[in-house]
C-alpha cells in the first residue's frame, strides 16, 4: 500500500480529515501522520528557521523534518494548509521546497475549503499513487507496437494512433456524450491509417471521463491526466532527461508540474476561477466575433497594455473587455490583454507554488493560441517556451505511450 505522509493544519478543525483519507482509500493508499513530540517541534522549528505564529504550523515543520531526516517512512507527501490563512500559504510552499530538495518524494501541495470533499482531492491523491506504484512505466521513453490513447476532457475530446514511435491518426471534437465522443474520435484517428480498433495492441484512456470509457473500451491503462499528461509532454519535445516545467491551461482547470527525468515529482491544479483558464479565451473569442484560432495570431498584433484587465472574475473580466472596447479599445489590444490577464493570473495561483524548471513545456489545446504563449513568456521574464508537435493530444499521447508498456504484441 501507498503511504503518503500528511502535513497539514486545520484540517480536523474544518471537519475535512475524513475527506481526506477517504480520497486516499479510493486509490489504494494510506494517510500517515508524522509524529513529534514537544521537544522534537521545538528543535525543528529552530532549525527550520521560519518565524510562525501558529503552534500548527510549528507543528507541521516538525513533521516534514521528520520526513526529511527518515524518522517517518513515507512514499509521498501531501501539503494542505486552510485557503484562509496567509502564514500557513507561506509555509505551505517553503515545506514542500524543503522536502523536495531534500527527498526524491512526490509531492502536491492544496489550499482547502470548508467544504472540500473527497472527490475534488481525488486526482491528486491518485497521481501521488500512480507516481509511486507505476514509477517503471512512467519512466518509458518510446512507444511500441499499435495502440490508442484518448483524453476526454471537459472541453474537448482527443484520440491519437501510435505506431512504433510515431503519431500515425489524431482525432478532435468537443466533449459531449463521453461513450459517443471517444468512439467518433477514435474513428477519425483512424481514417486514412487502414487499421481498425481490432488491429489495436492497447487502450490508454486519461480525462475526466476516463473511467467510463476505460470499462467500455476494456482499456488497458486507466490513468489520471497528472502524470499521463506530464509524459507526454516531454516525449513530444524530447525533453525525458533531466528537469522540466509542463504547463497545461485547460477549458476547466489549469495543471502545473514539475518533471525530473521524466517522471513528475511536484505538481499543482485548479484556480480561483475560470478568468485564468481556456474558458475565458473562448469567451473573449466570441465577444471580439473572430473564431478562436484566430485569437493567437490577432494578439501577437496588439499590446496588452492598452487594455488592461484587472479582474480574476470571468464574468468581471468580460465587463472589462466590454468597457475597452467601447472606449475604442483596438481588437488586437484587447485579445491581447486578455492572453496577458491569463497568463498573469497563472503565475500569480499556480506557478508561484512551484520551483520553475527550464525548459517550460506549454501544452493542451491553449498552447495552440500564438498570444497565450507570448503572454506566459513574458510574465516568466521573457524565458522560452516550447509548443511541441501535437501539443493539443498531449493527453491522448501520454496514454498510447505508456499503454505500449502494458499490451501484448501481435
Amino acid at each position: 500500500m501507498v503511504k503518503i505522509a500528511q502535513i497539514s493544519c486545520g484540517t480536523d478543525y474544518s471537519g475535512i480529515q475524513k475527506e481526506i483519507e477517504k480520497a486516499a482509500e479510493t486509490f489504494g493508499a494510506e494517510i500517515i501522520i508524522p509524529e513529534a513530540d514537544l521537544d522534537y517541534i521545538d528543535e525543528a522549528y529552530k532549525k527550520f528557521g521560519f518565524n510562525a505564529q501558529s503552534t500548527g504550523i510549528r507543528l507541521m515543520i516538525a513533521r516534514a523534518t521528520s520526513i526529511v531526516e527518515g524518522k517517518t517512512n513515507a512514499d509521498a507527501v501531501f501539503i494542505a494548509t486552510c485557503f484562509r490563512c496567509a502564514e500557513g500559504a507561506l509555509v505551505r510552499n517553503e515545506i514542500r521546497r524543503f522536502i523536495q530538495q531534500n527527498t526524491n518524494l512526490p509531492v502536491v501541495t492544496y489550499s482547502f475549503t470548508e467544504r472540500t470533499k473527497a472527490d475534488e482531492l481525488f486526482i491528486r491523491m491518485e497521481a501521488l499513487s500512480t507516481i509511486v506504484a507505476r514509477k517503471s512505466l512512467l519512466a518509458r521513453e518510446k512507444q511500441e507496437g499499435l495502440t490508442m490513447g484518448v483524453d476526454s476532457g471537459s472541453s474537448t475530446t482527443k484520440a491519437v494512433l501510435m505506431e512504433n514511435n510515431k503519431v500515425i491518426g489524431t482525432g478532435w471534437l468537443p466533449t459531449g456524450d463521453v461513450i459517443e465522443t471517444a468512439n467518433t474520435g477514435m474513428e477519425q484517428a483512424f481514417e486514412g491509417t487502414g487499421y481498425k480498433l481490432e488491429d489495436v495492441e492497447g487502450i490508454g484512456v486519461t480525462g475526466y471521463g476516463r473511467l467510463r470509457i476505460g470499462h467500455h473500451l476494456n482499456a488497458a491503462l486507466i490513468q489520471e491526466e497528472l502524470s499521463v499528461n506530464s509524459k507526454g509532454a516531454v516525449y513530444l519535445a524530447d525533453k525525458q532527461k533531466g528537469e522540466a516545467t509542463v504547463l497545461d491551461i485547460g477549458g476547466m482547470d489549469n495543471k502545473v508540474i514539475t518533471v525530473n527525468d521524466g517522471i513528475p515529482d511536484n505538481f499543482t491544479m485548479g484556480g480561483i476561477c475560470a478568468g485564468a483558464s481556456g474558458r475565458f479565451l473562448e469567451m473573449t473569442s466570441r465577444r471580439l466575433g473572430v473564431d478562436i484560432s484566430e485569437l493567437g495570431p490577432l494578439a501577437l498584433k496588439g499590446n496588452y497594455k492598452n487594455a488592461a484587465l484587472n479582474s480574476y472574475c470571468i464574468v468581471f473580466g468580460i465587463q472589462d473587455l466590454v468597457t475597452s472596447l467601447a472606449a475604442g479599445g483596438s481588437k488586437e489590444d484587447v485579445a491581447a490583454a486578455a492572453c496577458f490577464s491569463v497568463a498573469e493570473q497563472v503565475y500569480e495561483q499556480q506557478l508561484q507554488e512551484i520551483d520553475l524548471r527550464e525548459p517550460l513545456i506549454q501544452v493542451g489545446g491553449t498552447s495552440l493560441i500564438g498570444g497565450l504563449v507570448e503572454a506566459v513568456s513574458t510574465v516568466l521574464g521573457g524565458i522560452e517556451v516550447i509548443v511541441p508537435e501535437y501539443s493539443q493530444y498531449i493527453g491522448a499521447v501520454g496514454s498510447a505511450l505508456l499503454v505500449s508498456g502494458l499490451g501484448e504484441k501481435k
